[in-house]
């Protein structure tokens, strides 16, 4: 049974956050109870935790629900232009919390529970995160949804629900093993199932082609069951819609074996329909070309698209039939952003709908489809960039593989128009590549029926222009654009941090929270020494609160003075955990010898899950681990130095350990990481960063100036310099002594000594296969390391430049990349619209609810 709170432990009641009113406090008990009993079927005597959380979401989405409908009810009467956002990955993570922000009732719930004898962190702590992702693309989209809402748009994503999210890590002898994330396993409150809108989706059978056009027959139907999960805005009583598709078999599926009298096997066999959502493919910018990843694909945006053209038509609110018949307005209308390339089937999708059963000729088809798709690219690793067998596109999808090489050779015409004699150039600009086998570059797909491509760092979207897609820019510079990607500040500042947004709010008030460019008036203060000391005051504490979490998690006492270090973030060699654990290493044995030695207290953390097949990021955990267990038992060292793997790393988690953190680590090789997000997330909440000039790391340097960040290493020119030279790791092993050492120790098995040869596979890749250069940015990142550490010994300099950081964090606000997407892509000012509440005006909804349903319209 949930503990009551103390009134030690009560710190809710704060500015931002409102004052609980009396009345709201009486009627959320009422409603709790209501829950508890009506829905739950529970009395206080029987009830569990679990049932007081069910309970208390149900409380909360009630205030959703009058919100939720009239914001639906607004966008049909307005009938905006509607921006469709499709991801193969949410990564929403808890609702509970996010939703009690964003309505502004988190004091009247907090004060709710206590007066009920509940701990509402208790309570907090038993939902779910919803997985749906596997890092940060999929957590990009969650923002990107929280601003949609917040700044009024007429928004909504589409992705799929999948069964089982991202996996859960556990850590087993230092090895990460993976188990399933059951995260529907106790059903969700916030999901509303919508039956009545299921769609067919099509499978495999083949092209019927006569003087009537081409027909796709004989295929395999599997119908997509849509589930509307609430996205609240922030204040402006806005709910959005993220519709998430589950795959249901139709109950003809394999009907021959029913006739055959196998009904077992029949049933049973349905279940290869509904695979198609049953797991989140652990993708880590690494192409996989499954068959069932290519259905998951193409089950997004089929069942996606047929949804979207049936609200194109039916655009007036509580009509079922088609009201507009002209697809003329429909890029006015409607405008469809591709996360990555997965969703890049859609394109060819929308050419089918329009010519196959809407009649439209190729012209006036692709005229649209280029009018209404935009595509945002996520990375510059060629090993990442999909490119699907024409051998298993034409079997599963083959009215599609036509579609795509009629649209090459209509494309390719262009290319040889504009350069006759460069057959090199048309070859590489094709989107079927012939070697090694013949594929479709969907890259290529997404950019030519797009009308804009975007990166997501102005050094991202610089590469993508000079090298990865060079000949698509000098054919279409017109279409290359920059969106900085950017961070939701209500979850990453304002839920995560309330003390911190508390004294924020205090110096200059709470409009920073949806215009997150007013921090800018905290840097007046950096020379403020009681503003820095309250600074100070909260760091500590959130690093109390964590310290106190690792010893009651891993049994590890932490110093809750040292530096908290941390690298989280997907295990992958190119974000270079590796230098890390070189770093940590170096600086073990410095102590080692010299265990008087004038030393700055550190505990590292790392944390982040590696994708199940990928064996080199499997062992940089172990690896890890095993670092760890030498360090952490060494009496020498005591708690001078400490060392955290941070287990099943997840939204919930970042939330935890992001405002309790130092300093930042972000260390990949400059050109490799198109933005990244975690970093933005460090410097919000005052955490210094270390890093190269890669991704975002660039443009929060401009923001901030060069001397509040920590940056090292290479450049992207001197990369590509150092490549074209001929790289010799060997060179830098040889020349550094402490280097070498390291090196030495994880080869000749220092720590593990059961195992000698345990991490070969590692030494032998940073001696002679160091892709991402590693060595040749050691010995600048061990000095800028030091720099660190005689910079937090001065906490006064310290204090200022983390000041400074929170100060320069505006720009990285997903309201301003969402409002660049509005203004620049859909060409949608944002209005930043504010809908009266339920309350505040008579109830649309009641009528509804009396009239028996018939007006609503999804």
């Amino acid at each position: 049974m949930a503990k009551p709170q103390t009134d030690h432990d009560r710190r809710r009641q704060i500015s931002v956050r409102g004052i609980a009113q009396v009345a709201d406090v009486t009627n959320l008990k009422k409603t709790f109870n209501r829950h508890l009993h009506y829905t739950l079927v529970k009395d206080r005597n029987v009830a569990t935790d679990r049932d007081y959380y069910f309970a208390l979401a149900n409380t909360v989405r009630d205030q959703l629900v009058g919100r939720w409908i009239r914001t639906q009810q607004y966008y049909y009467e307005k009938d905006p232009k509607r921006v469709y956002y499709l991801s193969l990955e949410f990564y929403m993570g808890r609702s509970l919390t996010n939703t009690m922000v964003n309505l502004g009732i988190q004091s009247a719930v907090d004060e709710a529970l206590y007066q009920l004898g509940l701990d509402i962190e208790e309570l907090e702590d038993i939902e779910q995160d919803a997985g749906l992702g596997n890092g940060g693309l999929g957590r990009l989209a969650a923002c990107f949804l929280d601003s949609m809402a917040t700044l009024g748009l007429a928004a909504y994503g589409y992705g799929i629900r999948y069964d089982y999210g991202i996996f859960t890590q556990v850590i087993e002898d230092g090895w990460q093993v993976e188990e399933p994330d059951d995260w529907l396993r106790y059903g969700s409150p916030w999901e509303k199932a919508r039956p009545e809108y299921t769609i067919p989706v099509n499978f495999y059978g083949r092209v019927d082609t006569n003087d009537k056009g081409s027909h796709w027959v004989d295929t395999q139907v599997v119908l997509a069951m849509p589930f509307d999960n609430p996205v609240p805005g922030y204040g402006n009583n806005c709910v959005n819609t993220l519709r998430l598709w589950s795959a249901k078999a139709p109950s003809s599926f394999h009907l021959h074996f029913f006739n055959s009298g196998d009904y077992i096997q029949a049933v049973c066999d349905r279940n290869l329909a509904e695979n198609i959502s049953r797991v989140l493919y652990p993708n880590d910018n690494v192409f996989i070309g499954k068959e069932l990843r290519l259905k998951q694909e193409y089950f997004l945006v089929a069942a996606t698209l047929q949804d979207i053209l049936r609200r194109y038509k039916s655009s007036k609110f509580g009509s079922r039939d088609p009201v507009r018949k002209s697809f003329d307005a429909f890029p006015d209308k409607v405008a469809l952003q591709l996360n990555d390339t997965h969703p890049s089937l859609a394109i060819a999708e929308l050419m089918r709908l329009l010519v196959d059963i809407e009649h439209f000729s190729w012209d006036e088809a692709w005229m649209i489809t280029v009018k209404t798709c935009a595509y945002t690219n996520h990375t510059v690793l060629p090993e990442a960039l999909e490119r699907w067998p024409c051998s298993l596109l034409g079997h599963l999808l083959p009215r599609h593989l036509e579609i795509i090489y009629e649209i090459n050779s209509r494309f390719l015409k262009v290319v040889t128009a504009k350069w006759p004699d460069d057959a090199e150039r048309v070859r590489r600009m094709s989107l079927v590549e012939e070697t090694p086998e013949k594929c479709i570059n969907m890259a290529h797909l997404a950019i030519v029926g797009s009308h804009t491509v975007n990166g997501v760092a102005a050094i991202h979207s610089q590469i993508i222009k000079d090298t990865t897609f060079k000949d698509f820019f000098e054919l279409w510079p017109e279409k290359f654009q920059n969106k900085t990607n950017g961070i939701t500040p209500r979850r990453w500042l304002l839920l995560c941090n309330p003390t911190l947004s508390d004294v924020i709010a205090e110096k200059i008030g709470n409009t920073w929270i949806t215009r997150l460019d007013e921090l800018r008036q905290l840097a007046q203060f950096k020379n403020d020494r009681n503003f820095l000391g309250q600074l100070q005051k909260v760091k500590q504490e959130n690093k109390l609160r964590l310290a106190a979490f690792i010893q009651k998690t891993y049994n590890l006492t932490v110093d809750p003075t040292s530096i908290f270090d941390m690298q989280v973030k997907r295990i992958h060699e190119y974000k270079r955990q590796l230098l890390n654990i070189l770093h940590i290493i170096t600086i073990y044995n410095r102590l080692k010898s010299n265990p008087s030695m004038p030393f700055v207290a550190r505990t590292v953390l790392m944390g982040g899950k590696a994708a199940p097949g990928y064996h080199m990021a499997k062992l940089i955990i172990k690896l890890f681990n095993a670092v760890a267990n030498v360090i952490n038992t060494d009496p020498i060292i005591g708690k001078r130095l400490r060392i955290v793997f941070l287990e099943n790393y997840r939204v919930s988690m970042a939330e935890r350990i992001i405002p309790a953190a130092d300093l930042s680590e972000q260390i990949s090789t400059a050109g490799t990481e198109a933005s990244g997000t975690g970093n933005m997330k460090f410097m919000l909440n005052g955490a210094l960063t270390i890093g190269t000039l890669d991704g975002a790391n660039v443009e929060m340097r401009e923001e901030m100036g060069a001397e509040n960040i920590f940056i090292f290493g290479m450049t992207v020119d001197e990369v590509n310099a150092l490549a074209k030279k001929g790289y010799k790791p060997l060179d830098y092993y040889e020349k550094l002594p402490e280097l070498q050492l390291a090196i030495d120790q994880i080869a000749g098995g220092y720590f593990s000594p059961s195992q000698p040869n345990l991490f070969k596979d590692i030494s032998n890749s940073l001696m002679y296969n160091d892709r991402f250069m590693l060595l040749a940015d050691y010995e600048s990142y061990m000095k800028c390391q030091e720099r660190v550490n005689k910079t937090f010994e001065d906490q006064e300099t310290w204090l200022r430049m983390a000041l400074m950081n929170i100060a320069s964090s505006g720009k990285f606000s997903s309201d301003r990349t969402i409002e660049q997407y509005a203004r620049e892509i859909w060409s949608i000012e944002p209005g930043r619209v504010v809908l009266p509440a339920p309350y505040e005006t008579p109830m649309r909804e009641q009528e509804v609810i009396e009239s028996g349903g018939e007006h609503l319209h999804y």
